[in-house]
C-alpha cells in the first residue's frame, strides 16, 4: 500500500486553557468603606419569613404514611365500586368498614394539612370525606382552620376544600333540624364548634382576601361551592350548577378516579340539602358582596366580566345579590355591569339611557355572555325592560342568529311580557327560517315556552314553526312532526336524516301550549303510519315527543286516549325494544281499566311473542293474560285496585272495614246465574279455608301490608285471587245450602 503523505512543518501544540488571574485576599484594613446614600423615608423594610415551598406549604407527607393511604385508596374505592351491587342493611360490612375507615381516620390525626396538599393524598382525603360522619366533618374541618387562605389557593388542596363544602350541606341540614352527633366530652381539647359555625368562621378568615381569590385559578372553583352552600337556591339555576363545577379538564381527570360516595350500605336519611340556610350563612353570603362592592371599584368590576377564571364567580356574586335583594342599591355590582341602568331606572323608569358599548361586546363574548345571561334573569323588572328596548328590540334577527347572543336573547325570551312576545315574534317573522338552518332554535323555543306560560300569542307560535319548516298546505302539515323532528323545512325534507334534539325540545314546547294551538302538532301525530309511529318511539330521542303528549296538561283526554289505542295490534312490536317498552308502560300507565282491557284482550294472540321477546316479557307481567281469560271480572278488579294504589297508596282494610263498604257488601249479596256443580263444590269448600286462613280477624292490617309489599308481581296478583275467592265461596255455600 503506498504511504500516506504527510505535510511538512512543525506538529502545533494545543494552548492552554484561559485560567482565571488568582487574586489574593484583601485584609480587612484595606478595604475602604463605601458611603450608601440614607433609604428613602417611605421605604418600609418588611419582616423576614422563612422561606415556604409553594408545592409543600405544611411539608410533604412520610413515605410510609403515603405508602398506608394508597392502601386506603384502593380499599375504599373498591368499595365504592361494588356499594351499588350489595344489599343495603347488613350491618357486618359496615362493622367492618367503620373500623377500617376509623383506623385510617386516626392516623390522618395531625396530618391533614400535609395530606390536602398532597398531589396522591388528597384524593384519598376527598374519598374519605364522603364516608365521615357529623363529628368527624366537624373534626376535619376545624383541623384546618387557620390555614384556608393557603389551602383554597394550592394545586391539590383547593379540591379538597371543595369537596368539603359540597358535602357540609347536608350536616348543616341535619344541624337545623336538631339532629346533632353525641360528642365526647374532654376538658383538654375545649368544646368543638358545629359545622355551621366552623363554615362562617371559615368565611371570616377568607374575608381579607377574597377579593384577590375571585381571580385566583385555583381558588376561584372554591369560592363557588363556597358561595352554593352559603346560598342553596342559586342550585336552582342550571348554569349555576355548571360553573359551580371543576374544569372540564379537572373533571375529565375525576371521571377517571371512579365514584365517590359513601361505603356504607345503609340509606342515607337527611341527605337532601337545606333549601332555606341558616341565618348566620345568609349574613356570611351578605358579607362577600359586600368585601367586593368594597375593595373593587366600577371599572375594576367590569373587567371581571370578561375574565375566564373570575367571570363565573363574578357571575355567582351576581346571583347572590339577587337573592339578597340588593341589586337596587346604590352602586351594586349589577349596576355597575349594568353602566348604571339600575340606577337609571330607579329615578326615572321611561328613560332611555344611551347604548354602551361594553354591553354589545358583553352579548357577543362568548365568555361574558354567560355573565349577561345572569344580568337578564336577575335584574329588577324596570331595568330589564329598559334592556330590552336598549339592546334588544331592533335588532332581534341579527342577534337570533348570532352563534353566542342567540343564547342571552333565549335567556330574555323567559322574561317578556305579551305585548314584547307578539312585537317579537312580529320581527322575526322573516328571520326564522335562516335560524332553523342553522340549527339555533334556542330563541324559537324560548318564544314557545313563554307563550304557553303566558297562556297567549299561541297562533303567533303557530305561524312562527309554519314559516319556519315552510309549512302550508294540509298535506305539508301532516309532515309537520317528521320536518321538526329533523329540523328540515318541507322542500328539503330527507326521511333518511337523523333526529335530531333540538327538534324534539320544539316538539314537547309546541304541545305545552294551549288549546287549539298544539293542533297541528297532535293531528301531524296521529297521520303518521304505524312503521313511523314505532320507529320514532324506539328511538331515544323521538319517544320524548310521546311521552310529552301522554304528560301535557293542555292535550285534550280524548286525543291521549286515541294515541294509546292507535297501537292496539302493534303493542307487541312497541314492547319488543327498550325504548318502545318503556313507551308501553307510560300507555298503560295512562291508560284506565277499559284500555287495559282493550290493550290485553289485543295480545292474547301473541302472548308466545312476549314470553320470547327480552323486553316484551317484562311488558307482559303487567297484563297477567291467564287471569284475564278464565277469571275477568277479578282481572278488572285487580287492575281497579292497582289503579287505586299507585295513585294514593292507602292501607289493606280489615275484616270489619270490608264488610262496612255498601259495594263489598252488594258483592257478598251477589247470586250467580249458572254454574258447574263441580266447581260450586270444590268452590265452597276452598272459601271456608281461605277464609280462615287469610282473612281471619287475627290477621293484623299491618302485616298485610308488608306482606304484599315483600312479593313480587306475579305472586301479588295470586294473593289477589286468593283473595276474592271467599266471596265467591260464601255465595256458592249459601246456594248449596238453600
Amino acid at each position: 500500500m503506498p504511504k500516506e503523505h504527510r505535510k511538512r512543518g512543525k506538529k502545533k501544540k494545543p494552548e492552554p486553557e484561559w485560567q482565571p488571574p488568582v487574586q489574593e485576599p484583601r485584609r480587612e484594613q484595606d478595604i475602604v468603606p463605601v458611603e450608601q446614600p440614607p433609604a428613602p423615608t417611605w421605604i418600609v423594610p418588611g419582616e423576614k419569613k422563612d422561606d415556604i415551598n409553594p408545592e409543600a406549604p405544611f411539608g410533604y407527607v412520610d413515605v410510609d404514611v403515603k405508602a398506608y393511604f394508597r392502601t386506603v385508596d384502593v380499599q375504599i374505592r373498591d368499595w365504592q365500586d361494588t356499594a351499588a351491587d350489595s344489599g343495603a342493611g347488613d350491618d357486618e360490612p359496615n362493622e367492618e368498614r367503620r373500623m377500617f375507615v376509623l383506623a385510617a381516620l386516626t392516623e390522618m390525626g395531625g396530618k391533614e394539612k400535609q395530606l390536602a396538599t398532597d398531589p396522591d393524598c388528597s384524593l384519598v382525603l376527598e374519598r374519605m370525606t364522603y364516608s365521615m360522619d357529623d363529628f368527624v366533618r366537624r373534626v376535619f374541618v376545624d383541623s384546618l382552620m387557620g390555614s384556608y387562605d393557603v389551602l383554597v389557593k394550592h394545586r391539590f388542596a383547593s379540591h379538597v376544600c371543595q369537596t368539603l363544602f359540597t358535602v357540609a350541606s347536608r350536616t348543616i341540614s341535619r344541624e337545623k333540624r336538631g339532629v346533632l352527633p353525641t360528642v365526647p366530652e374532654s376538658s383538654e381539647k375545649g368544646e368543638l364548634r358545629t359545622l355551621t359555625q366552623l363554615i362562617v368562621d371559615v368565611c371570616e378568615e377568607l374575608v381579607p382576601v377574597f377579593a384577590s381569590l375571585v381571580m385566583d385559578p385555583f381558588a376561584s372553583h372554591v369560592i363557588r361551592a363556597l358561595l352554593l352552600l352559603l346560598s342553596p337556591s342559586l342550585v336552582t339555576s342550571q348554569e349555576t350548577v355548571r360553573n359551580a363545577m371543576r374544569s372540564k379538564k379537572s373533571a375529565a381527570w375525576k371521571a377517571k378516579q371512579g365514584p365517590l360516595k359513601s361505603v356504607f350500605k345503609e340509606a342515607e336519611e337527611g341527605e337532601s340539602t337545606v333549601k332555606s340556610p341558616p341565618e348566620e350563612l345568609t349574613r356570611a353570603a351578605r358579607k362577600f358582596v359586600d368585601v367586593v362592592r368594597g375593595e373593587l371599584d366600577g371599572n375594576e368590576t367590569r373587567a371581571l366580566a370578561a375574565d375566564k377564571v373570575a367571570s363565573p364567580t363574578l357571575q355567582m356574586l351576581l346571583a347572590a345579590e339577587a337573592d339578597q335583594q340588593m341589586t337596587e342599591d346604590v352602586d351594586s355590582l349589577m349596576d355597575r355591569v349594568l353602566v348604571g341602568l339600575i340606577a337609571s331606572s330607579r329615578d326615572d323608569p321611561t328613560a332611555t339611557p344611551p347604548m354602551s358599548d361594553y354591553l354589545n361586546t358583553l352579548l357577543r363574548d362568548p365568555t361574558s355572555s354567560h355573565l349577561l345571561e345572569t344580568i337578564v334573569s336577575r335584574c329588577p323588572g324596570p331595568a330589564f325592560s329598559i334592556l330590552w328596548a336598549t339592546y334588544f328590540k331592533g335588532n332581534l334577527p341579527r342577534i337570533a342568529s348570532h352563534p353566542v347572543a342567540n343564547f342571552v336573547l333565549a335567556k330574555a325570551m323567559e322574561r317578556v311580557d305579551v305585548t314584547q312576545l307578539t312585537e317579537a315574534a312580529t320581527e322575526l317573522q322573516h328571520a326564522w327560517g335562516k335560524i332553523i338552518q342553522t340549527s339555533r332554535t334556542g330563541v324559537l323555543r324560548a318564544a314557545i315556552d313563554r307563550a304557553a306560560i303566558l297562556k297567549g300569542c299561541g297562533a303567533k307560535m303557530t305561524e312562527a314553526v309554519a314559516a319556519a319548516f315552510e309549512i302550508n298546505t294540509p298535506e305539508e302539515r301532516n309532515r309537520l312532526v317528521a320536518c321538526v323532528l329533523r329540523l328540515q323545512s318541507f322542500q328539503g325534507f330527507k326521511a333518511t336524516e337523523e333526529f335530531k334534539v333540538q327538534g324534539a325540545v320544539l316538539l314537547q314546547s309546541l304541545l305545552r301550549l294551549s288549546e287549539p294551538h298544539n293542533q297541528p302538532v297532535i293531528e301531524s301525530l296521529i297521520a303518521l303510519p304505524m312503521e313511523e309511529m314505532l320507529a320514532m318511539a324506539h328511538h331515544p330521542i323521538g319517544s320524548r315527543v310521546l311521552d310529552a303528549l301522554l304528560d301535557s296538561a293542555t292535550v285534550p283526554l280524548k286525543i291521549k286516549r286515541q294515541f294509546v289505542l292507535f297501537f292496539i295490534g302493534s303493542y307487541h312490536l312497541l314492547v319488543d325494544d327498550r325504548i318502545g317498552s318503556r313507551v308501553g308502560d307510560r300507555c298503560w300507565a295512562f291508560s284506565d281499566t277499559y284500555l287495559k282491557e282493550k290493550i290485553a284482550r289485543s295480545l292474547i294472540s301473541q302472548e308466545q311473542f312476549l314470553a320470547g321477546s327480552y323486553y316484551g316479557k317484562f311488558f307482559a307481567r303487567n297484563l297477567n293474560l291467564y287471569l284475564l281469560q278464565r277469571r275477568p271480572d277479578e282481572w278488572r278488579t285487580m287492575q281497579t285496585d292497582r289503579s287505586r294504589s299507585t295513585a294514593k297508596p292507602v292501607a289493606a282494610p280489615t275484616s270489619q272495614a270490608v264488610e262496612a263498604i255498601p259495594g263489598k257488601e252488594r258483592k257478598k249479596r251477589k247470586r250467580d246465574a249458572g254454574g258447574d256443580e263441580i266447581e260450586e263444590l270444590f268452590g265452597a269448600t276452598m272459601g271456608k279455608k281461605v277464609k280462615k286462613a287469610a282473612l281471619g280477624e287475627t290477621v293484623e292490617p299491618e302485616s298485610k301490608v308488608l306482606l304484599e309489599a315483600s312479593l313480587d308481581t306475579g305472586l301479588a296478583d295470586v294473593m289477589g285471587a286468593i283473595r276474592a275467592a271467599p266471596s265467591e265461596g260464601k255465595t256458592h255455600g249459601k246456594r248449596k245450602g238453600g
